[in-house]
């Protein structure tokens, strides 16, 4: 043999020993935590292990009125600066794309500076829409909206990640679809709830004083004349809108600039709301989410119990401490997506930045673990945009497994058809490529462990296609040399000159395949995807395995019958 020939077959023997190493775990089953020197096996997709299917909404009505109200609060301090006080008025949401909210100036004979300092400090992101007297009305400005939307699914498709991230899901698929929704596929998944409570949670934390003024008696009976007209919560709809539906009943009786916020809890099991306590609040939000450095667990070690630690940035901090500083002997409410967690007295000046969210008491596995979420929540990051679950899929491992089984009887059948043609067809040389077609679906197993790739059934649709396109450039081979030896030619120059004409036919037929599946992988989503990327790596072990191992078995072949046989 050439020592070309042995340089080849020991190249072939090197990716052979690497690539059934990595497919070992895969095809043995492993357990990953052995002693196995190779832990990755292929990760299935959603269609082939079950998991979750998911489609958000983004309601960008609510953003625009968090936003604008959001801005309508930072009025005060830059007002108060230069000595004017004013107060936040009514909202006017008559054209939801575009919210409003009034501004109180309290000296009408100010008003003017007063729109002087707000143009200055926030000319870029509110407008004057209105005028009268000493009551100011803003909205937002067209260019802020604009790149609201164009920021929202990006970032909340960031956020998401980096909270499925925490959670533990292998290979997740976060895409979005269109500009107002969001797809997300969550492979392997067996808690759904908390999966979607998790991903869904907007962590919209706010510290809010509690109006002690209107006892929890007038509290409850304000809240039971509202039931008994016919707002009812009913499982199944948001508690949010329940909650602004009291408000708005209620709000001639409510003092000015005061809200209703409840103290709900939930069966866990259920998802039941068995309470629900009312407070009253300022409208007025001093601590928001943003204002965290950091959020983590930490346990009352003489409660036994579980609670959420916070970290505020610095200037955070600082408001805080004047906060608690001006109101000793108040409560101050913590809020979390519109539900009160606790609302403990100020008793004392709170420096440091430091607060925290207590659970209140149960099973201490159940808190901890709802400690932890909210950490996560808040830790990862809130959600830019409220997201509303449009659509809800959970792919049982059943389909999972049902899908898996047939494919390999298909496979089973389909391999089994092919091979008995080849070999019926071209005899001892079928034989070749059956070998070759074997070693060629053997890289492209190899391939997906060592890349950490997720198959699916669009994947496993690849490889079967690049099973076929392997079929057909062995064909090209064959047939070449079978035309050399009607040509007369001797069986050592009819395989070298069969693969020497067919190597060009081969690279144009898989080049052109392989620009399609690039603009597949560059413009399709998800599935599609996943139907590119295995038809691009089949294409490379496809040209390798069909010209390069088959010339290698052909060669070692004809060396063996001293090129006086060819059976093809």
């Amino acid at each position: 043999m050439k020592s070309s020939w042995w340089f080849r077959f020991s190249l072939l023997s090197v990716f052979l020993v690497i690539s059934i190493v990595l497919v070992m775990p895969t095809v043995l089953n492993f357990n990953p935590e052995g002693k196995f020197p190779v832990k990755s096996k292929v990760n299935l997709g959603l269609d082939l292990q079950g998991g979750l299917y998911m489609i958000y909404w983004i309601d960008f009505k609510t953003v625009y009125q968090d936003e604008i109200k959001s801005y309508i609060r930072k009025f005060e301090y830059p007002l108060k600066d230069i000595g004017i006080e004013s107060t936040t008025g009514d909202a006017d949401f008559s054209d939801k794309t575009d919210p409003k909210y009034t501004v109180v100036i309290a000296d009408e004979t100010k008003v003017a500076r007063a729109k002087e300092r707000i143009r200055e400090y926030f000319g870029e992101v509110v407008r004057l829409t209105a005028e009268q007297g000493k009551v100011l009305k803003y909205g937002l400005v067209t260019a802020l909206r604009s790149r609201i939307e164009d920021q929202a699914v990006s970032r909340s498709i960031e956020v998401i990640r980096n909270r499925i991230d925490e959670f533990g899901v292998t290979e997740p698929e976060i895409v979005s679809q269109g500009k107002e929704r969001i797809v997300v596929q969550l492979p392997g998944v067996k808690d759904l709830e908390r999966a979607k409570n998790l991903i869904g949670k907007t962590a919209k934390l706010e510290f809010r004083l509690v109006n002690d003024n209107v006892n929890q008696i007038s509290l409850n009976g304000m809240v039971a004349r509202a039931e008994k007209s016919g707002i009812v919560y009913q499982k199944g709809t948001r508690f949010s809108e329940y909650t602004n539906k009291i408000n708005e009943y209620l709000e001639k009786e409510l003092p000015k600039g005061h809200e209703i916020v409840f103290q709900k809890k939930v069966n866990r099991l259920t998802n039941d709301v068995e309470s629900k306590i009312p407070y009253l609040l300022e409208k007025t939000v001093h601590i928001v989410g943003n204002d965290l450095e950091d959020a983590g667990v930490q346990i009352d070690q003489q409660k036994n119990q579980p609670y959420v630690s916070m970290t505020m940035k610095t200037q955070a901090a600082k408001r805080f401490e004047e906060l608690t500083a001006a109101n000793r002997g108040r409560r101050l409410a913590v809020v979390l997506d519109g539900n009160v967690y606790t609302a403990p007295s100020i008793n004392d000046r709170i420096g440091g930045g430091r607060a925290q969210i207590t659970l209140g008491h149960g099973n201490f596995n159940e808190t901890l673990k709802e400690a932890k979420d909210i950490s996560l929540v808040l830790k990862a990051g809130s959600l830019p945009v409220p997201l509303e679950l449009e659509e809800q899929r959970a792919v049982g491992p059943s389909l999972g497994q049902d899908s898996i089984k047939d494919a390999k009887i298909a496979a089973f059948i389909a391999c089994g058809a092919v091979f008995a043609f080849a070999i019926a067809y071209y005899k001892f040389s079928g034989l070749i490529v059956v070998l070759t077609l074997l070693i060629n679906v053997l890289f492209i197993m190899a391939i997906l462990v060592s890349f950490d790739a997720t198959l699916t059934l669009p994947g496993v649709a690849g490889i079967v296609l690049t099973v076929g396109m392997a079929v057909d450039a062995n064909i090209l081979v064959h047939e070449r040399i079978r035309e050399e030896v009607r040509k007369g030619m001797n069986n050592f120059k009819a395989v070298e000159l069969g693969f020497q004409h067919a190597f060009w036919t081969i690279m144009d037929a898989n080049v052109t395949h392989a620009l399609a599946a690039l603009c597949l992988l560059n413009f399709g989503t998800g599935p599609i995807k996943g139907f590119a990327l295995t038809v691009l790596i089949g294409l490379i072990t496809t040209v390798y395995s069909s010209f390069y191992v088959s010339k290698v078995f052909f060669e070692l072949y004809m060396n063996r019958v001293s090129g006086k046989e060819l059976s093809i």
